[in-house]
């Protein structure tokens, strides 16, 4: 059963108003900005003082983490849907497709797919399982005959990467440039290989690259005034 968004949350009344209000301004300057945007700029669209968006959210990866939980249910949904898929290599396609159309249309899950928050344990947990879906899924794509051999995990974050990088390079205008990168990833993907891969990043390396530390005025943790 797919987990409640915070739409759905919000309308059953289990978020108090201001919790609310920071989750909208979170998701409404995220989505646009991306991730680099600053809790000052989420304050400004919610219309409270930051250190109200402090009191509620003490950083912001507690803050992206909760703005993001259903963006990565839907993640980790598309993969669920990959693997009940007759045709294992269409599956993973279509999976492709489905992930990198998520971050199309929202910058800030964009960078969320590129990165990783430590102290976000539900939201990696969900991660994690999308991973490991994932890693059967690739597993049945080369039983078919149809993804390369050498194909990697990791491959797939660096399409992620790559992606974010054309989402962001083209904005408004060429928005659908990324379908037509994706395709020519995807056909790179299918078996037989035309040559050899250079070796895949280590794991330790590739974990450091997505570990990039927001701002420090942003991650630590504040103490709301008595004015907020």
């Amino acid at each position: 059963m797919q987990r409640p968004g915070l739409a759905r949350l919000d309308a059953v009344g289990r978020l108090n108003p201001c919790t609310s209000s920071a989750l909208r301004g979170g998701r409404g300057v995220f989505g646009r900005d991306g991730l680099g945007a600053s809790m000052a700029s989420v304050a400004r669209e919610t219309g409270v003082g930051i250190a109200t968006v402090f009191r509620h959210f003490p950083t912001k990866e507690a803050l992206v983490a909760a703005v993001f939980t259903d963006r990565m249910d839907a993640y980790a949904d598309a993969v669920a849907t990959a693997l009940e898929d007759s045709d294992p290599w269409r599956g993973f396609t279509r999976y492709i497709e489905a992930a990198c159309a998520m971050q199309a249309a929202d910058n800030g899950f964009a960078d969320v797919l590129t990165m990783t928050f430590p102290t976000a344990k539900a939201m990696e947990k969900r991660r994690n399982e999308a991973y490991e879906g994932m890693v059967e899924l690739i597993g049945r794509a080369k039983a078919t005959g149809r993804l390369r051999e050498d194909f990697d995990p990791s491959d797939l974050v660096l399409l992620h990467m790559a992606n974010l990088g054309v989402v962001n390079a083209c904005g408004d205008a060429a928005p659908d440039a990324w379908r037509r990168v994706v395709a020519l990833m995807i056909q790179s993907f299918e078996a037989p290989a035309r040559s050899p891969l250079p070796a895949s990043p280590a794991h330790d390396d590739l974990y450091r690259a997505m570990l990039r530390a927001l701002p420090a005025g942003d991650t630590a943790a504040r103490k709301p005034d008595a004015n907020s």
